[in-house]
């Protein structure tokens, strides 16, 4: 089969290739999935520079992606919930990365049947930016009429969880570009900032809630706008000390700057490190077929493109999600 690999450390165009690789074999809680659409995502490609290295070494070379819609082709054998032309979706673990490719190899407690409203370029939109955005904004327990500001609303993260954080009744407030403020308006956010030309810690004060989907000075001016005992949610920050256990990092403590500021404002800081869950994503595919939840995708390329796709993604103006299509071809326009 033929699948899109990080064959070496380096830029997007030296790191990435096309390659003829072995059919993945399922174990007995696998299923093997004919890929028909999958979903890039940032770390993807900081994965390809080697920016990752240190944290997700790999064994290069080895194929690249984690986000995943197809129809399933085979079952392992203590496969249960699943059957032979099911059309499903999933964020796959670490050890199964490689969606970029003709098939992929999926343990069940990671894949979900797909909206049946949504395409399979639709539904490959959803895994990792639907998963992340639930598991932060849940971690510190958003609710009815919270004030929550969402940094980077027109990012894929950051435009589900605009449409999350308005299901469960909160005030949105979102920063973005200025090409993009109508449009981050209509997924439901109640106040747009652009950021080019306002300062969003003179218009967003008093919060309960920041979503950091920024990092660096993003994550320590998240206190200055919250309110007192609100909380400052990251998906890029430092880890929280119960963060860095999960991810076995031993006699770790928080920056100083970080630990006083929480002090200070008596708030809660919780970095996620998403991880792959089915039941969740069942939840989000419930939300999706009721309308409550829009795909938002801004290009989609033939498998033959994928290393443009992750180019054009690395450039940073991406409105929504990039989506590779193994159903169109390079004469296809999207």
């Amino acid at each position: 089969m033929k699948a899109l690999q990080i064959i070496q450390y380096g830029t997007l165009k030296d790191s990435l290739s096309i390659q003829e690789v072995e059919k993945p074999e399922i174990k007995a809680n696998d299923i093997l999935v004919e890929v028909k659409a999958a979903s890039l995502n940032p770390i993807d490609y900081k994965l390809a520079e080697g920016h990752l290295k240190d944290m997700v070494p790999l064994n290069l070379p080895t194929t690249i992606g984690y986000d995943v819609s197809g129809i399933v082709i085979a079952l392992g054998d203590d496969v249960q919930n699943f059957e032979l032309g099911d059309e499903i979706y999933a964020r796959v673990p670490q050890e199964q990365m490689g969606t970029v490719a003709e098939y992929v190899a999926i343990n069940v407690n990671y894949a979900a049947k797909k909206p049946q409203n949504s395409s399979f370029e639709e539904a490959a939109a959803l895994p990792l930016a639907g998963l992340t955005a639930i598991q932060a904004l849940e971690r510190v327990g958003i609710k009815k009429d919270d004030r929550i500001l969402i940094h980077a609303g027109s990012g894929g993260v950051g435009s589900f969880a605009i449409q999350y954080a308005k299901i469960k009744g909160a005030i949105v407030y979102t920063t973005t570009s200025t090409k993009n403020v109508d449009w981050v308006k209509a997924l439901g956010a109640d106040r747009v900032i652009d950021y080019k030309t306002e300062d969003y810690q003179a218009v967003a004060e008093n919060l309960d809630i920041v979503f950091d989907t920024l990092g660096n000075d993003y994550t320590l001016d998240a206190f200055n706008i919250i309110k007192d005992g609100g909380s400052v949610t990251s998906i890029v920050g430092p880890p929280d000390e119960e963060t860095a256990k999960q991810m076995g990092m031993t006699d770790y403590t928080l920056p100083e700057k970080l630990a006083q500021l929480i002090e200070k404002k008596s708030a809660t800081y919780k970095l996620t490190w998403m991880q792959p869950n089915a039941a969740q994503l069942q939840t989000v595919a419930t939300m999706v077929d009721a309308g409550d939840i829009k795909p938002i995708i801004d290009l989609i390329y033939p498998f033959e493109d994928g290393v443009s796709a992750y180019e054009y993604l690395a450039e940073g103006s991406a409105k929504g999600k990039v989506i590779i299509s193994l159903t169109l071809t390079k004469n296809t326009t999207s």
